[in-house]
């Protein structure tokens, strides 16, 4: 019997470090028959989101913390293969204007890519650590996460979300906001609540009408006021119910002050955000009606990794992602395939003298299969349409770097070649998805008949920068298609690059 039983496969290590706004988070464990094995875990109050000052762009103090901090996890991930690993950027780096000066300087330290993921993304992700971590119930569950810089909304059923949100408020930034002279009044505390209120307002009415039976709480705020009411006696179940919560603030407000917030159960360095955690917390109860809330010990870093263990599987959320938006922009799947199938026989060329490698080829067949999905918009200029759709709609699994990646491959995979928009991409990625767009560009001008099946008859060679392309009689007899590849080649000169076509015919 061929294979390797499941009980004596060796556990894949994974690894997550989640740089939120208010905490950084690191988790290293083994997953083995589905489930993950800590092996190390890792967090520190770096309180990203209060370094942002009125221009949103990050301090070097704020920056300097970051730093020590990941010089700190950098030695948990030493033996941690790269496609076992993601760091992920949460809100505040979503808003630093400044945001690569961090970004560079951290890569360096872990040398691995960071990635910047969408609100949306960050929900979905929330999702399916909190899922993971408590018991299958039946019907919807409500999970919600108060970070430091915002606040997600996730209803979901099993593991499957069906609605996710991302909200501007969280536990630093609303101290900055409200509390920023240190003082606790009832004024205060009510003016974040009616903030927070103020921007549930735009999801209460769709939730409530999709409704719930277990309301989840998870990460940081959450599970402080859930140590907290424990430690005093005002949660006997485990659960916070609105009486504690109620009774919780208006022990705050006497407090008066936050240097003197220190409750049991409450640790230190997470006092000072406490109050703003706890007003945007009772907004919540308030805007869904909820009696109670339970705590999930899952939470991002945990959907990281279960979302790493799914990945280059059928279970990866990527492919789910990519069916949609064919459904949802009625791709024309049998063309998109045959696109697809074209790209990767040219890649399989050319892949040794290029040093490309499997995620490059997974990325180039996949703007394939979306090329055109620009065309829901309009015709004319569909290329542009469809990069503009992929960087700026939410797509699950995706991080907001590898969009970008994907919105250039169909911007690029027709027409005048878009140096500028290449220009765009970090310096690193500009020659890998310059070829990639090249192969690309080749494949979609192959298939430009909509043929019954790929076009994979052809030789691709490429020696640096240039290009040459050799076509059997048959293909080299069509005058169409020559008539294309010669005006591509124009336009690849034209961007700098040589492309060169053999066996065409010669003119009559």
């Amino acid at each position: 019997m061929s294979g390797t039983p499941a009980e004596t496969r060796t556990p894949r290590r994974l690894a997550a470090i989640d740089l939120g706004s208010n905490s950084f988070h690191l988790l290293v464990a083994n997953y083995h028959e589905e489930q993950l094995q800590v092996v190390a875990k890792l967090g520190e109050k770096v309180q990203l989101a209060a370094g942002l000052d009125e221009d949103d762009n990050l301090s070097e103090d704020a920056i300097q913390r970051a730093l020590d901090c990941l010089a700190r996890f950098a030695p948990f991930i030493a033996d941690v293969p790269s496609p076992s690993l993601r760091v992920v950027g949460t809100n505040a780096l979503r808003n630093a204007n400044n945001s690569e000066a961090l970004i560079r300087r951290a890569e360096a330290l872990l040398g691995h890519e960071i990635e910047i993921i969408a609100g949306r993304e960050e929900a979905r992700l929330i999702y399916l650590g909190a899922a993971h971590a408590l018991a299958d119930v039946h019907g919807k569950r409500l999970i919600v996460d108060i970070g430091g810089g915002s606040t997600e909304f996730i209803i979901g059923e099993h593991f499957e979300p069906l609605a996710l949100e991302s909200l501007h408020m969280g536990c630093v930034a609303y101290t900055s906001r409200f509390f920023a002279e240190g003082e606790i009044t009832e004024k205060r505390f009510r003016q974040a609540e009616l903030a927070a209120l103020s921007e549930l307002a735009n999801i209460r009415r769709p939730y409530l009408e999709l409704g719930w039976t277990d309301p989840v709480g998870s990460s940081g705020t959450i599970k402080a006021v859930a140590a907290v009411l424990a430690a005093t006696g005002d949660s006997p179940d485990g659960l916070i119910h609105r009486e504690g919560l109620m009774k919780l603030r208006k022990q705050l407000i006497k407090t008066k002050r936050l240097d003197k917030v220190a409750m049991e159960g409450l640790k230190a360095d997470r006092a000072r955000v406490f109050p703003a955690g706890v007003a945007i917390l009772s907004a919540i109860f308030e805007a869904f009606d909820l009696t109670y809330m339970r705590y999930s010990d899952g939470a991002l870093r945990e959907g990281v990794l279960y979302d790493l263990a799914g990945r280059n599987t059928p279970e990866d959320s990527r492919l789910q992602t990519l069916g949609a938006l064919q459904r949802r922009y009625g791709v024309e799947t049998r063309q998109a395939d045959n696109v697809a199938a074209s790209a990767r026989h040219a890649f399989d060329q050319v892949r040794d003298a290029w040093k490309l490698d499997d995620e490059q080829k997974q990325f180039l067949g996949w703007a394939a299969q979306i090329h055109e999905m620009g065309q829901a918009v309009s015709h004319s200029q569909f290329h542009r349409h469809g990069a503009y759709l992929l960087e700026h709609s939410d797509l699950p699994g995706f991080s907001r770097p590898e969009q970008r990646c994907l919105a250039f491959l169909v911007r690029a995979h027709r027409r005048k070649f878009p140096v500028k928009e290449l220009e765009v991409l970090p310096e690193s990625l500009r020659e890998r998805y310059a070829r990639l767009a090249r192969l690309l560009r080749v494949a979609v001008i192959l298939n430009h008949s909509r043929p019954e099946q790929p076009v994979v008859d052809f030789t691709l060679t490429a020696e640096g920068e240039a290009l040459r392309l050799a076509l059997p009689d048959p293909l080299a007899e069509q005058a169409l298609l020559v008539n294309d590849l010669q005006q591509e080649m124009a336009m690849q000169q034209a961007a700098g690059f040589n492309f060169e076509l053999e066996s065409a015919p010669v003119d009559a």
